[in-house]
């Protein structure tokens, strides 16, 4: 399965999508790149949430790898999510492109790092890394399946379990040009953490904000007046990222100046006078001689 990201992922193909080696050659050859930021955090929780799961064509007893190939430091929270995989027994491996953070690939990557952890000065690099990472790959595979026939655990990762796991009832109010706030109704067993991010619908930078999970309402300010927002709230557990809750609503249009009148005209001046604007702080007044032909 392949999920590009920027500030939004994008499920390419699930992992029950193809059946041969050379359907996903094909898949992989008519790829088209994805540019744009550089949201880790929001591309691990994506993975966990949509393409690890038994209808994405994730087995329950198969292993569970995860390659991450990225060229830039993640403007979020990549560690955290990395870690609630890890702790529902994904393997991680990270590989840098070009300007990639190595402290942030050891961060994220599964231990032992020296065979997780990879590091190129440029893209035709990468066909170097192919030969050694397959061999890993199949040997770590092959260890852990070996250990799993023994009878050591390995954790599944849970099927949806609903209210349990999962925050219901998103209310979006007081809603003003620059601010609004969130309410929504915790799951039956708290969570660790709360994660909210937030974005314009017609495309943006994602922010985000990390709350404790015994809060259940949040402010969000500095916002874009007169703008569609997408908001989504993920409860973190140890274990797993319970299903988010999603939302949309505009920004209020900031207020206008009305009724503009003209008085005290003369040769070369003129008084404008105006219905002030709510919250404005200050005016900006421009004046231009109207076209020949125009009305003065």
């Amino acid at each position: 399965g392949l999920s590009q990201y920027s500030s939004d992922p994008r499920t390419e193909w699930d992992l029950s999508a193809y059946s041969t080696r050379d359907q996903v050659l094909e898949a992989m050859r008519s790829l088209r790149y994805k540019g744009g930021n550089t949201f880790t955090g929001l591309a691990l929780t994506h993975v966990l949430e949509q393409n690890l799961k038994p209808e994405a064509g994730a087995r329950l007893e198969a292993e569970k790898l995860v390659i991450l190939l990225t060229d830039g430091k993640s403007q979020d929270d990549a560690n955290l999510a990395a870690q609630t995989l890890k702790n529902l027994g994904i393997e991680i491996f990270a590989i840098g492109v070009k300007n990639a953070d190595e402290a942030e690939l050891k961060q994220v990557a599964s231990e032992p790092l020296e065979l997780t952890v990879y590091n190129v000065l440029d893209f035709p690099l990468l066909s170097s890394l192919v030969g050694r990472l397959t061999r890993v790959l199949c040997t770590r595979i092959k260890e852990k399946s070996n250990k799993e026939n023994a009878g050591s655990t390995v954790k599944d990762i849970p099927v949806n379990t609903g209210r349990q796991l999962s925050p219901t009832d998103l209310k979006i109010s007081a809603v003003t040009s620059k601010s609004m706030h969130l309410t929504w109704s915790p799951p039956l067993r708290p969570p660790k953490k709360y994660r909210i991010v937030y974005y314009p619908s017609k495309g943006g930078i994602p922010k985000e904000v990390v709350l404790d999970g015994a809060v259940s309402s949040l402010q969000l300010s500095n916002l874009t007046s007169h703008m569609e927002y997408l908001v989504s709230v993920f409860p973190i557990y140890d274990t797993v990222v319970g299903d988010g809750l999603r939302g949309v609503t505009s920004t209020l249009p900031l207020s206008s100046p009305r009724s503009l009148r003209v008085s005290e005209l003369s040769h070369n001046s003129m008084r404008l006078s105006w219905k002030a604007a709510q919250g404005a702080t200050q005016y900006l007044v421009l004046c231009s001689a109207a076209p020949d032909g125009a009305e003065d």
